[in-house]
């Protein structure tokens, strides 16, 4: 059946009506800032006492933007007779934002949880350069790194937790049985009391 003559441009001022009489939506940024959903991917936080310099962040990184150095440290056997180990130390992390495409790898690939997304993404420069971001600003950023979300109510609890609450109630069952103990000692322990004198006999 062939189209009405019209009815297109009909539809169309439909919607144009329609429009016209409904509430504009547009935020008036940057007077008034946009809610943005907490995992936004607006910026990368660097965790600094959880990298141990794998490297592994700057291998998966298909931009390369990631800069590491690093140096080895010896650290003295912690019992004697042992064995001295080694450890990286780092000398620098940085990240180059102009290269930078927010895919995520590094973050996702990170063994031990040292990068992590903040929603902020007002960083904008006037210098390319400035874009690159060292480690002391890239932990600025943790601050701006909202909370994970809660667990469901059936969840299963994590290991990490698990395992250290085991050891608190651990902890806290032989501190009680140590008191407990010295309780029962003291009270268990008479005191001993001189004899009265024997009275003398006529």
């Amino acid at each position: 059946m062939a189209p009405i003559p019209g009815s297109g441009l009909a539809k169309g001022l439909a919607v144009t009506l329609r429009t016209m009489t409904k509430k504009t939506v547009t935020e008036q940024y940057p007077d008034a800032q946009p809610e943005l959903p907490p995992r936004t991917r607006g910026v990368i936080g660097l965790f600094e006492e959880n990298c141990t310099v794998c490297m592994l962040c700057a291998r998966e990184c298909p931009d390369w933007c990631i800069y590491i150095d690093s140096h080895k440290e010896t650290v003295p056997a912690a019992t004697p007779g042992g064995r001295d180990r080694s450890r990286n130390v780092l000398d620098r992390f940085a990240i180059d934002f102009s290269l930078c495409m927010y895919c995520g790898i590094c973050i996702e690939v990170c063994p031990f949880d040292a990068l992590f997304w903040s929603p902020e993404f007002e960083y904008a420069e006037t210098d390319i350069r400035d874009l690159t971001h060292e480690r002391d600003r890239l932990r600025d950023w943790m601050w701006t790194v909202p909370a994970p979300p809660a667990l469901d109510p059936g969840a299963e609890e994590p290991k990490e937790l698990a395992a250290a609450r085991k050891t608190a109630d651990k902890l806290a069952a032989q501190q009680e049985s140590a008191q407990q103990g010295s309780a029962q000692q003291e009270s268990t322990a008479a005191p001993e009391h001189p004899k009265p004198e024997e009275e003398g006999r006529e």
